[in-house]
């Protein structure tokens, strides 16, 4: 069972650790277990129900209404409000609810009617990427069971594959060329498989290695394709002079190529990018560079 601290449920749910606890204490809505040194610590069913409270609360129900309601009727009551909105707040809310829950019919229907109000990519850019975000520090504390991972990143993945399969692939001598991948020990590729959609849906051809690719497979790809532009995010830990010493040693062994690089470390470092490094910093802005290209 995943254990979480008052910051982690105020993170996920976007009510204050303060409120929590004077909720806890007038209301009853959670019980904490703690530690043996006094520390309050919660487990999935506490996250679940404050984040049906934080759905219901947000539709305009009072607090002290909501206090009175057993989990199925609060259940029932979120289903309803949330069949009747396509906000993209009580979507990822309650897809972390299905993802706690590993209800993949749950998960499926969240993101089906998202998908049907808002279309494939605003999808992907207003629920799934901000869903990954909130719950991504979890994963790296080892707050949530790496099982939900792997259960809502294959859902996801699947999605993706399917939206990229019906994307006609070009003829190769018309249209300039991205190599996609993930450098060695880089493995979500979520992401990654995101901007091949964006990059096929333009009219440029991919070339798709995927993760932890050795930095020789990828020079050696890109001579044999002609390759014109990389395309690579950067999750995993690194400090600021292994960044700048990866992306200095990219610029240098292809010289002739244009660099697109996305994910957690260049967005949090401040770095100098060599002249044919370009940062992404969301799917939004690379759209617009692909109409320039």
């Amino acid at each position: 069972m995943a254990s979480y601290s008052i910051k982690e449920l105020e993170n996920l749910s976007g009510i204050k650790a303060h409120t929590i606890r004077i909720w806890e204490k007038r209301y009853g809505i959670i019980k904490p277990a703690r530690t043996d040194t006094n520390i309050r610590f919660y487990c999935d069913e506490d996250l679940k129900r404050l984040l049906n409270i934080a759905i219901l609360n947000r539709h305009g129900m009072r607090i002290s209404d909501i206090s009175k309601l057993s989990d199925p009727e609060m259940s029932e009551k979120v289903i309803n409000v949330s069949s009747d909105s396509s906000s993209a707040e009580s979507s990822i809310e309650n897809l972390i609810i299905a993802m706690v829950e590993m209800d993949e019919f749950k998960f499926d229907r969240i993101l089906s009617r998202y998908i049907m109000h808002e279309g494939f990519e605003n999808t992907v850019i207003k629920v799934i990427f901000p869903f990954f975000e909130k719950i991504g520090i979890l994963w790296q504390t080892g707050s949530i069971n790496p099982a939900h991972e792997h259960f809502v990143s294959n859902l996801f993945k699947q999605k993706l594959m399917v939206a990229i399969d019906n994307i006609v692939v070009p003829e190769q001598q018309s249209t300039k060329k991205f190599i996609l991948f993930l450098p060695e020990g880089e493995y979500h590729e979520l992401a990654l498989l995101f901007y091949n959609y964006l990059i096929k849906k333009s009219g440029k051809l991919v070339y798709y290695l995927g993760s932890s690719i050795p930095f020789n497979d990828v020079l050696e790809t890109t001579k044999m394709v002609e390759a014109d532009y990389l395309f690579t995010a950067l999750t995993s830990s690194l400090n600021k002079e292994e960044l700048v010493d990866y992306l200095n040693n990219l610029s240098d062994k292809f010289s002739i190529q244009k660099i697109f690089v996305t994910g957690l470390q260049v967005k949090e470092n401040i770095v100098r990018f060599p002249s044919n490094v370009l940062k992404v910093s969301s799917p939004m802005d690379f759209v617009e560079m692909l109409k320039n290209l």
